[in-house]
């Protein structure tokens, strides 16, 4: 299961060598409710290998506009803390997977 990653706990989250993968989301989101069965699913597949997170941008709106989220769902994943990639919209499963591949 994705991690819940909130304005509290994300620097913790992110303090960590592994790739760091985190989706932002919303309840009322449509397309982000396509997206969430794939990050669930990777959340399972890469456990031990990457982070993987979920950040709900209406309980957590300091995070959102850390990373300046303008659109939802947005993926961004993270290596050392640092930003090294992004996605906007709905992407298949599978380029999720291999962004996080690229990481390794």
């Amino acid at each position: 299961m994705a991690l819940e990653i909130t304005d509290s706990n994300i620097a913790e989250i992110l303090d960590t060598e592994l790739p760091v993968m985190v989706d932002f989301w919303a309840a009322w989101c449509g397309p982000c409710r396509m997206v969430g069965p794939s990050v669930e699913a990777l959340a399972e597949e890469w456990e031990g290998k990457a982070v993987i997170g979920k950040v709900d941008v209406d309980n957590n709106p300091d995070t959102a506009a850390k990373y300046g989220i303008r659109n939802i769902p947005t993926i961004l994943y993270f290596k050392n803390g640092e930003i090294v990639d992004k996605v906007v919209g709905v992407i298949p499963k599978i380029q999720l997977s291999n962004k996080l591949e690229a990481l390794m």
